[in-house]
């Protein structure tokens, strides 16, 4: 029987007062697990955050000299624990907000067969520590994400999460901000069987690093949503901004021959123009959809091909430390 290997990574960015506590949540024997490690994915932390982890026995440190991001840190953790050998990896974040002792009931579906991903689902809205404000934009959000990924994922930007090895091995992350959004939204237009679990979520320890306000991070997010969407379905997208304008072309010719008909056409030329104007515009963003469609298909191609590719550099077994991850030192 093949050995199953789990790798907990974990993007850090100045947590060491917080590593510890949550290294010493995950557990180290899981059943159905034979071998359990843990990654650590330095972001370009100040405060000793690697040093902090090895002497917690962490096993792999991914190490940025500067910061670049929690996308670049979760992309780089991926990378690396593919090539470190990982049957299923788990994401959590180092500040000790999700419930390690949880990792054996969230990877439970990956081990009997039933997904490829799992998003741990801290059931927001019971949530005492969180605002109301946040409660309901992260219901707004999740439920945007629903739509556009066609999942049923209720807790989308949930950063407790597994994968398969294959699922990983799937993963395209391009966007710089963050990976939750983007990664379902991915999966979901791939068919990937994705399933969600209850997990406990420990009290907050600090603010979010990942934005300085509520507004910022709605930006961020709806542009990434809306960039991702756009990436997988431009013919929707530029169809239906572009139908949306040459309606309104459209609305405005007929009202110029309504006032052409009763004799008053001179009156309403400049309509006429501006409605030749929406009619050409329209037209051809309608155009610039059917040629991202085109190169929509050319981009799941190169997927595949990537897909391809790390598959096959896996199989050649190169040794893992002679592998440098992506963008990062290894130590």
């Amino acid at each position: 029987m093949p050995v199953k290997k789990l790798i907990v990574q974990i993007p850090c960015l100045n947590e060491a007062q917080t590593l510890p506590a949550t290294l010493g949540d995950i557990p180290r024997a899981i059943p159905g697990i034979d071998v359990v490690e843990i990654l650590v994915i330095d972001d370009g932390s100040r405060d000793g955050t690697s040093e902090v982890a090895r002497r917690h026995g962490v096993e792999h440190i991914v190490r940025f000299p500067q910061r670049k991001g929690l996308a670049s840190a979760f992309a780089a953790g991926i990378d690396a624990s593919l090539k470190l050998g990982a049957d299923i990896i788990v994401n959590t974040d180092g500040d000790n907000q999700y419930a390690g002792a949880d990792i054996p009931k969230l990877i439970a579906p990956l081990l009997g067969g039933e997904a490829d991903v799992v998003i741990g689902d801290r059931e927001v809205q019971d949530l005492a520590h969180m605002s109301a404000t946040r409660k309901r934009l992260q219901w707004l959000g999740s439920w945007v994400v629903r739509q556009v990924s066609d999942t049923k994922v209720p807790d989308t930007t949930s950063g407790f999460r597994a994968y398969t090895r294959d699922a990983a091995l799937r993963m395209t992350i391009v966007s710089e901000f963050t990976y939750t959004l983007e990664s379902i939204i991915q999966a979901g237009k791939r068919r990937m069987a994705i399933a969600h679990v209850p997990v406990r979520s420990n009290p907050r320890t600090r603010s979010s690093r990942l934005f300085s306000s509520v507004w910022t991070y709605v930006k961020a997010s709806s542009a990434t949503i809306i960039r991702i969407y756009a990436m997988y379905e431009p013919l929707k997208v530029f169809g239906l901004i572009g139908l949306f304008v040459f309606a309104g072309g459209l609305a405005l010719s007929l009202r110029f021959v309504y006032f052409f008909v009763i004799g008053e056409g001179l009156g309403h030329v400049q309509s006429l123009i501006f409605a030749a104007v929406l009619l050409i515009v329209g037209f051809q963003i309608a155009l610039i959809g059917l040629v991202a469609d085109v190169i929509s298909g050319n981009r799941k191609l190169l997927e595949d091909l990537l897909y391809r590719v790390r598959r096959m550099e896996l199989r050649q077994g190169a040794p893992a430390d002679t592998v440098p991850p992506a963008d990062g030192d290894r130590s």
